[in-house]
């Protein structure tokens, strides 16, 4: 008896059969949570390469629309903007901005209007779309009122931004006489593998350039036809 388990036991101990798959079924896991992992972090790269990427070329759209006047200056209209922010809807398709995130353009003035007495530096107009709503998500650099930059009177002039718009040490500021368009882009990122491999996150861009041409800045602009405004009060994707 003794000898007939030693036997079997040595030739178990010498049985290579089936151990391709007992060591794949050991690796499968690594390779499951490896491979999830890398999956995960690159989409996130990838998400947060197309909000910069939505959020400059709003910037830079912005910064050049408009309707010429026989003067030679821009007017730049609210069908103007709606058209920037249609743009940034369609580029932000893919990963569903403005479904799960908030666009803020706002036009930062360095200018003396009919009722100042010298150049001031302001938030005089803002525009948004998007649903997320809240704070994180609705402008993190001041705000506007919906009335802000409809007509030319003292009433809709904006909020004072003396020190500029941004991050604290990382403010940028109109040239004087001119202005330049601010977007802020704030998206709650969707995740692939729920909370297994991250925790919810917010991927939060700005980026900011120039009026390039000699834009009226006494008001926003919204002949008949008359178009929706996209102001900040309002929620839609």
């Amino acid at each position: 008896m003794k000898s007939a388990l030693t036997r079997w036991v040595r030739r178990l101990r010498s049985d290579r059969r089936g151990i391709s798959t007992i060591e794949f079924a050991l690796s499968v896991p690594l390779l499951l949570v490896a491979g999830g992992y890398g999956i995960e972090m690159t989409n996130y790269a990838i998400a947060n390469v197309r909000v910069s990427q939505a959020a400059l070329d709003l910037a830079d759209h912005a910064s050049r629309v408009g309707a010429a006047t026989s003067l030679s200056i821009t007017q730049l209209r609210e069908v103007d903007v709606n058209d920037v922010l249609q743009g940034a809807r369609i580029q932000g398709d893919a990963i569903n901005l403005t479904t799960y995130g908030r666009v803020t353009l706002s036009s930062l003035e360095n200018v003396k209007q009919s009722y100042d007495s010298a150049a001031v530096q302001r938030i005089h107009w803002q525009r948004c779309v998007g649903l997320a709503r809240g704070t994180g998500y609705d402008s993190s650099y001041g705000t506007t009122s919906a009335a802000a930059g409809t007509d030319a009177t003292q009433g809709a002039a904006g909020t004072t931004a003396v020190s500029g718009i941004g991050d604290p040490g990382f403010q940028v500021s109109a040239p004087l006489g001119a202005g330049l368009m601010f977007v802020e882009v704030n998206y709650d990122y969707q995740r692939l593998f729920g909370s297994l491999f991250m925790k919810p996150t917010k991927i939060h861009h700005v980026a900011s350039l120039i009026v390039r041409d000699r834009r009226d800045y006494s008001q926003m602009f919204n002949p008949s036809p008359t178009a929706a405004r996209a102001t900040c009060n309002l929620y839609a994707a």
